[in-house]
């Protein structure tokens, strides 16, 4: 039997672990969180990612979105071979992991004055955790979020968006409507609504943006447009994932290995890495 990485004594992160699927949390059919066992949770940070391993079928390296006491929460996109099996596992299933990989978010960077998080689809997922962490500060007000989805019936993590709504500075938006659609929100792309967020400090205020390519790269041109420093602004290159350990090759870009010294990056140093 495969020890638990977190009682294990002899690490070996090559090998995955054992980890209980405690929940299973709908949002849409292809879209759903799995809450796993994991008793060294406090030690993850949103941003990082684990290996989901399936035996004779791969692995698929999946974000954290969520850390709980003794669980992290993983939230899955049914794409392919791998996550089709994953998508068949149930409440109680032993699942094989391996991780925590990568950098991750440093919260304690956006705990204290103003903050803009901009994130678009699944990459709602990684930032999660930073904007719950966000959500209860004392200057929660402070602290703007602007989460786009491709439509309504796309949106993740619905009660989430009720709670940070009432506690934060939340812009939700949608790509667009399908017809006969009930919606009354916001519509059109997250990039139309940075240049109205009010940010009293451009020089200290710090931003967070993860979604795909081209919606990150529009979103950093409006934050430094708005007038944004550079070294301000915090990126994550976790569509780049693959082995988690820098073996494959798969996540270089020039001398970078994405998945060692990211996913998450100051834009700084990664505004050369061509995607």
């Amino acid at each position: 039997m495969i020890e638990n990485k977190n009682e294990s004594m002899n690490e070996n992160i090559y090998v995955p672990f054992p980890s209980v699927l405690k929940e299973i949390i709908p949002h849409t059919q292809k879209e759903w969180t799995f809450r796993m066992s994991y008793r060294d949770a406090k030690n993850v940070k949103p941003g990082q990612f684990f290996e989901v391993s399936v035996p004779k079928y791969g692995e698929a390296p999946i974000s954290v979105s969520g850390i709980g006491d003794d669980f992290i929460d993983l939230t899955i996109r049914r794409v392919g071979r791998v996550t089709d099996e994953v998508f068949k596992f149930k409440a109680g299933d032993s699942v094989l992991l391996r991780g925590p990989y990568g950098n991750g978010f440093d919260t304690g960077l956006y705990e204290n004055g103003e903050v803009i998080v901009v994130a678009g689809g699944t990459g709602v997922s990684p930032v999660r955790g930073v904007i719950e962490a966000l959500s209860k500060t004392a200057d929660a007000k402070d602290k703007h979020v602007i989460v786009g989805f491709r439509s309504p019936d796309d949106m993740l993590f619905r009660e989430d968006l009720k709670s940070w709504a009432e506690k934060l500075d939340l812009i939700l938006t949608v790509d667009g409507i399908p017809e006969g659609s009930d919606y009354k929100g916001n519509i059109g792309l997250v990039t139309k609504y940075i240049p109205d967020v009010p940010i009293r400090d451009l020089a200290a205020a710090q931003a967070v943006v993860v979604g795909p390519p081209a919606m990150m790269k529009f979103s950093v041109m409006g934050l430094l447009q708005k007038g944004f420093k550079e070294e301000n602004i915090w990126v994550s290159q976790e569509r780049k994932m693959c082995c988690g350990l820098g073996k494959c090759g798969h996540c270089r870009i020039g001398s970078t290995y994405v998945c060692l010294d990211g996913p998450v990056f100051n834009y700084v140093d990664s505004k050369e890495m061509i995607d």
